[in-house]
């Protein structure tokens, strides 16, 4: 037998071997690259769904101030209507492509809800625009603004895999019309 046949298998184990060892690097770094990927992509909708709160919660912020100055809402700092006039259509602006990012990257369920929370601050913002004095119907739609915030952010909690947060009903002290 020759020489080159006797080693035969000893070459066969360390080729198998080899390219054990290089499929076995290849898995690992598309796993890897997987998890990186997932990881970045999680970032990018985590971003995407605080700077939706945050651009609706200005929104939200506004119409308190407003409300206030309609005697609907006890908030501290009243703002008149058409002092607000700006800040509203530039908050009003910054929905928008806060609002298309979230098409883009928010889930099917996030996105519902988001739409849910945004339809009620619009049906806040017509109730200012009509100069309505009513507080127990702005108590109404305060309500649907809360429950409609915090099922957004359930739905973001439950995409993104995070645990239950705080549903930010602070008891407030004791004041006519409460919010």
């Amino acid at each position: 037998m020759s020489v080159f046949l006797q080693q035969l298998p000893a070459l066969l184990g360390v080729v198998i071997g080899a390219l054990g060892s290089y499929l076995a690097v290849v898995r690992s770094d598309r796993a890897r690259f997987r998890r990186e990927t997932a990881a970045r992509w999680e970032e990018r909708r985590l971003a995407v769904y605080a700077d939706y709160a945050r651009t609706l919660k200005t929104s939200v912020t506004l119409t308190y101030r407003i409300a206030a100055h309609l005697g609907n809402d006890p908030h501290p700092h009243p703002l008149a209507p058409q002092e607000a006039a700006a800040a509203q259509a530039e908050a009003a602006l910054a929905r928008d492509p806060a609002g298309e990012a979230l098409l883009l990257l928010g889930s099917k369920e996030v996105v519902e809800k988001a739409r849910v929370w945004v339809v009620a601050v619009l049906d806040m913002e017509r109730f200012l625009r009509e100069e309505t004095r009513d507080p127990e119907a702005w108590q109404v739609l305060l309500e649907r603004q809360r429950a409609g915030r915090e099922g957004y952010y359930t739905a973001v909690r439950e995409d993104l895999a995070l645990p239950p947060g705080h549903a930010a009903r602070w008891p407030l002290p004791p004041v006519s019309g409460n919010r």
